[in-house]
């Protein structure tokens, strides 16, 4: 049976969209004092701090090792601290030093693509069909009408088309960690959010360590992107994207990606006084039309 969306998970689903379209922003302005690698890692290391922190307060208990469940369920936590956190945000965050950042949102709207094939062999209740299959192109069509083809336009940079490359692995991690989510046996979603997080700062803080050394403070405003970055599009992120992913599923989950290069746009014109591309109404309705078609339930036969 097809999970079940209420409203709950689609309040949870806008704020994901509202807190991640204004990551990339954050990104920007904190790469201009820190290393790509030292923001994915410090950004986690905030997050997952924060959430050990708030599940402390609260008595919740990190999962357990002493039972094969447990182990099961720390195995989960560390492929989503992995696909969900480590490789995706070193990946962006080095990628966005190189390529456009309306590419970058570009490869955020494949992420629901990605995530069609796999759910429909690994999660049964979320088997491909051919509304779903239509709802999420015409989803990806409104945001290339949004971005527009100067997102594929040569930034004139070195290692571009690696930049690229990573930009789109980053969108295929996010898939397979909206899957290891779903799959992960039952647990406290904040325990497992915890554990997630702490699993990817095990993975990452060495590396950037190694590769970029100690981060020196950074002014005001980068300090204060990056703290942005890792409470909400990282800690409170972690928390959401759980609950929405056990919930209702992960192909629900992925469509978050289609609204992210819409807030960004928001945020731009409010923030940054850009001018608000006359194309977004129609993005918007060629988005929300993807949305709701494929959200449409199945028929069932008799």
């Amino acid at each position: 049976m097809e999970p079940r969306v209420n409203g709950s998970d689609w309040i949870k689903l806008i704020t994901l969209g509202i807190i991640w379209g204004a990551s990339f922003m954050a990104v920007s302005v904190a790469l201009n004092d820190m290393g790509p690698m030292s923001i994915a890692a410090v950004r986690i290391l905030i997050g997952a701090l924060s959430v050990l922190a708030l599940i402390r307060v609260m008595g919740i208990s990190l999962p357990s090792l002493s039972s094969g469940e447990g182990r099961i369920i720390w195995l989960a936590a560390a492929g989503m601290g992995f696909f969900s956190n480590a490789l995706p945000f070193t990946l962006l965050s080095w990628g966005q030093t190189y390529v456009n950042s309306g590419f970058a949102g570009v490869c955020m709207a494949i992420v629901p693509l990605f995530v069609l094939p796999l759910s429909h062999i690994f999660v049964p209740e979320e088997r491909m069909t051919f509304r779903r299959t239509l709802g999420f192109s015409v989803g990806f069509v409104g945001v290339l009408v949004l971005i527009g083809l100067d997102a594929f336009a040569s930034a004139g940079t070195d290692f571009e088309s690696l930049a690229r490359i990573a930009c789109l692995a980053a969108s295929l991690c996010y898939a397979i960690g909206a899957i290891i989510t779903r799959l992960c046996p039952q647990v406290n979603m904040l325990s497992l959010s915890a554990a997630a997080l702490i699993c990817g700062s095990a993975m990452i803080v060495p590396v950037s360590l190694w590769q970029e050394g100690v981060p020196s403070l950074p002014s005001t405003t980068p300090l204060l992107a990056i703290l942005y970055l890792g409470i909400f599009p990282t800690a409170v992120a972690q928390i959401l994207l759980v609950q929405v992913a056990r919930s209702a599923g992960p192909s629900f989950l992925a469509t978050v990606n289609y609204q992210v290069p819409v807030w960004s746009v928001i945020f731009g014109a409010l923030l940054l006084s850009e001018a608000v591309p006359p194309q977004l109404f129609a993005a918007l309705a060629l988005i929300l039309g993807g949305l709701l078609l494929s959200r449409q339930p199945s028929r069932q036969t008799a």
